[in-house]
Order: structure tokens, then C-alpha cells, then sequence
């Protein structure tokens, strides 16, 4: 029998220690729940539930119908956005179009008017003043002839002003009012649309119905959650970092996902870790208290845990970065 030199034996020996070292290295694991990510679908307006349809547990289509709520009060606040965009729209072309030419010709009239009484006014005062001076007439007529002479001077130049005003047309700043009113009623009308076509729930994306917390015939204040759903091609793990381990775990990072009730790993990569602990009973630790903290952190599983149930317990180790 051959003898080995006592070089290979030292040699074997060396490999033998460091297997057993690495076979009883535990490795890095932390706990969690199994998690989809959850799309709520909060209610719009407060209203009554007037149809379901979908249960809880459910697998719905992206578009599905999911619920209805009543909609006669939306939709007539909608009619009368409407009515008043409308409105805004009929004053804007009227802006646009500017003065009617029988409005202009009533102008002209009330000019031609105006210059014949004032005519009529000073003629009479003309004849007045050589009166008054010889003392035939009382000085007050003729004040009162000075002053219906003048006043009815006044009366052409408004007369005349206003015929200048229709013949220019509405100025560019109205129009400018005019249109801003009109996009405002045109906006709200708008607004109302959407929160009509609100009013009728459908499924986002394609998913489970996890929850419907209101039943037919409720009425949910605003912002309630009407229906709440598990999206997603598979689960993720969602697992609290050991603060010994942390340093370790990276983005990217394989790791193994134990599930209670299930026989074997499923495999999965970090897709998130958070920088700040989730947990910090202290403001400053050291020792032994900087293991207390935790990390939050998300592992993407493949599609073999699709049909998983979300809040399974679970346990995950991280593959090691020189293992992978």
C-alpha cells in the first residue's frame, strides 16, 4: 500500500477544517409576510352603492366593471357645467361679434337728437342775453338758458361718445374676459365628466379583488376604500433586515424564500431595501442595542408563487454575493 506524503495529508486536512467551517456557518435569514401590491380604489363622491359586481377573491381583467354608484346628482351638476360653458360660449361670440348695426343706427338717432335740443337750448339763450341786459327779463332766466344751453351740450358729446364706442367694436380685453370665462366653464364641465365617469368602478389592471369593505346600499364618505385589489405577476416578501445583517444585503441580491405549509425554497432577488431602520427603540445605539434595529426590505419572487395567498409567514436567507 502506498503511502500519501505527510505535505497531501497536511493539505487534506486544511480542506476538511474549512468544509465543516462553511457546512456550519449559519446562514443570513430574516422573517416576513408574503405580499402583492394592493391598488385601492377610494370613492369619489359620497353616494350610494347601487351595484356589485364582483366578489371578494375574484380575479377580474384590467377594465373590468368592479361597482357602480348612483349617478343622478353628478350628472345633473354635470348638465348644469354644461349649460353654464354654454352660456359663456354664446357670450364670447357675442363679444366677437360686436355691436349690432341696429344698435349703431339707434346711436346715430340719439346724436342727431341730442345736437337739435342742444341746438334749440342755445338759440333760446342767444335770445335771452340782449333781453337780459336791458333789464327786460329777470337775470335767473337767463342763468337757467346758460345752463339748459350747456347741459344740452354735454348730451351731444355723451351721444357722441357712445356712437364712437359702438363703431370701434369690443375691445380686445373683453374678448380676453370673455374667453377665460369660457375656459373656466368649459374646465368644470370637464371636471364633472370625469367624476361622472368615476362613478362607475373598473378593475385598473388585471388582478384579484381582495376586499369590498361596503355592501350594496351603503354610502361610503368620500375617500373610503370601495374596493381594494392584489395586483402583480407574483408576491413579493416582505421582510424585516436584521441590523448584524445588514451590510450584507444588497439590491439584486438572491435569496431563498421559505413559505409555512410549503415544502421547499422559492426563489427571489431583493428588489428594495430601505437606508433607515424601521424600528429604533433608542436615539443613539451602540453595542448590544444596534442589533434591535430592522430594515425593511422587499424581495421579488417568480411566477411558481402566483397562486400563493398574501400574508403567509416566511422566512428568507440571502444567498451570499460570493455564492452567486
Amino acid at each position: 500500500m502506498t503511502a500519501i506524503p505527510s505535505t497531501k495529508l497536511r493539505a487534506l486536512a486544511l480542506l476538511a477544517i474549512a468544509l465543516l467551517a462553511a457546512c456550519g456557518k449559519e446562514p443570513q435569514q430574516a422573517l416576513g409576510t408574503l405580499e402583492f401590491d394592493r391598488i385601492t380604489l377610494p370613492a369619489p363622491v359620497s353616494e350610494k352603492i347601487v351595484r356589485i359586481d364582483v366578489r371578494e377573491g375574484q380575479q377580474v381583467a384590467a377594465g373590468a366593471p368592479l361597482m357602480q354608484l348612483e349617478l343622478t346628482r353628478t350628472r345633473s351638476q354635470l348638465d348644469a357645467a354644461k349649460a353654464q360653458a354654454q352660456q359663456a360660449r354664446e357670450a364670447l361670440s357675442e363679444l366677437e361679434t360686436g355691436p349690432r348695426s341696429e344698435d349703431i343706427a339707434q346711436a346715430r338717432a340719439s346724436l342727431s337728437a341730442a345736437q337739435a335740443q342742444a341746438a334749440d337750448a342755445q338759440a333760446y339763450y342767444a335770445r335771452l342775453q340782449p333781453l337780459g341786459r336791458q333789464k327786460l327779463v329777470a337775470a335767473s332766466d337767463v342763468d337757467r338758458a346758460r345752463a339748459a344751453a350747456g347741459n344740452a351740450q354735454a348730451q351731444v358729446r355723451a351721444a357722441q361718445a357712445a356712437l364712437l364706442a359702438l363703431e370701434r367694436g369690443t375691445r380686445t380685453e373683453q374678448i380676453a374676459q370673455g374667453e377665460s370665462a369660457l375656459a373656466a366653464a368649459e374646465a368644470q364641465a370637464a371636471t364633472q365628466a370625469v367624476t361622472l365617469e368615476k362613478l362607475d368602478l373598473v378593475a385598473p389592471r388585471a388582478g384579484r379583488v381582495d376586499s369590498v369593505p361596503y355592501k350594496l346600499g351603503d354610502q361610503a364618505p368620500v375617500g373610503a376604500p370601495l374596493v381594494v385589489m392584489l395586483v402583480g405577476d407574483a408576491p413579493y416578501a416582505r421582510v424585516y433586515v436584521p441590523e448584524p445583517i445588514r451590510a450584507n444585503v444588497k439590491v439584486g441580491q438572491a435569496a431563498r424564500v421559505f413559505v409555512d405549509g410549503r415544502d421547499g425554497a422559492l426563489n427571489g432577488r431583493v428588489r428594495m431595501i430601505r437606508s433607515e431602520a424601521s424600528f429604533t427603540p433608542y436615539y443613539a445605539l451602540i453595542g448590544k442595542d444596534a442589533a434591535r434595529l430592522s430594515y425593511l426590505a422587499e424581495i421579488q419572487l417568480d411566477k411558481s408563487a402566483a397562486e400563493l395567498p398574501a400574508g403567509l409567514p416566511l422566512r428568507v436567507e440571502f444567498v451570499e454575493r460570493d455564492a452567486q
